[in-house]
């Protein structure tokens, strides 16, 4: 499946047993953050991210605009702004099939059963075809300007999303939204299926998790340099250790065992989430019209 062109850049992506811990970055032209380039790039996501696999196949020119606007409309309607946690989503969603090169399985928007509804569930459902056989990627993200509060607020949320009955309440969600057009749709449900071992789709499946922040680094530079990742990387390198400890401890704490799936944690720092999401949302205004 084809999708547009990297633009996020990889500051560091350390690969580890556990998962990778991977850094994104906007990067800055003639000394600006590139707020404004980041914003125009994630709008060129939305089909994709909004969209059901069967309408992607139908875009072409005579209706590439009406669609992009069918899916700034999904995303546009989903949550009251200021809360923009669809922005998060947008941001897993680039993330993964840009450096993991994942398929998307079906958009958790269409979990949604009406406008403003707050949506729970996992950030992302996609996979990898590894042989021929898939991997799971259910993914959980935190569109924040605090570190230290997202490695806390998603660390709860995933120790809380492992739970047997909300696993499989979650997976007949998935189930019954496939697209039925989509290439692997039958071989995610045999995995997703109640009959199936728990373990066995733990064996299948990992985590990605992206969290954002206002980083001090990315507010006080102005070049994409060696002396940049240097900083930021000593920037973010404790967040990795203290989110990994919380998920592991909360895990063992609740089900006395070690945690079960591999995460790959990516962090993305930005210069102000404000002025980001105004970007975006001007955006998504123009596209409502």
């Amino acid at each position: 499946m084809q999708h547009p062109d990297s633009f996020l850049n990889i500051i560091f992506h350390d690969v580890k047993e556990s998962g990778d811990d991977l850094a994104l970055c906007a990067g800055f032209e003639r000394g600006q953050w590139r707020n404004e380039q980041l914003a125009d790039h994630m709008m060129e996501w939305l089909p994709e991210f909004a969209l059901e696999y069967s309408e992607l196949n139908e875009i072409g020119h005579a209706n590439a605009l009406r669609m992009t606007k069918k899916a700034a409309k999904i995303v546009y309607q989903t949550e009251k702004y200021g809360l923009r946690g669809e922005f998060g989503e947008l941001l897993l969603h680039i993330a993964i099939r840009q450096v993991y090169e994942t398929l998307p399985a079906v958009s958790k928007i269409y979990y949604k059963s009406a406008v403003n509804e707050t949506v729970k569930g996992f950030d992302a459902v996609h996979v990898v075809r590894k042989d021929n056989d898939l991997e799971l990627w259910i993914g959980e993200t935190k569109f924040y300007e605090n570190i230290t509060r997202a490695i806390y607020d998603v660390s709860k949320e995933i120790i809380d999303h492992l739970e047997t009955d909300y696993l499989r309440s979650e997976f007949i969600l998935i189930k019954n939204k496939i697209d039925l057009s989509w290439p692997e749709a039958e071989k995610l449900k045999k995995l997703l299926h109640e009959n199936t071992s728990l373990d066995e789709v733990f064996n299948k499946a990992c985590i990605p998790i992206l969290l954002t922040y206002d980083s001090d680094v990315v507010g006080f530079s102005g070049e994409y340099n060696d002396e940049y990742r240097e900083r930021i990387r000593n920037e973010l390198i404790n967040a990795y250790v203290r989110l990994r400890d919380k998920i592991d401890s909360g895990y063992k704490d609740r089900f006395t065992q070690d945690f079960p799936l591999t995460a790959h944690v990516i962090l993305v720092p930005l210069k102000e989430k404000k002025k980001l999401i105004a970007a975006l949302d001007q955006r998504l205004k123009a596209l409502q019209i």
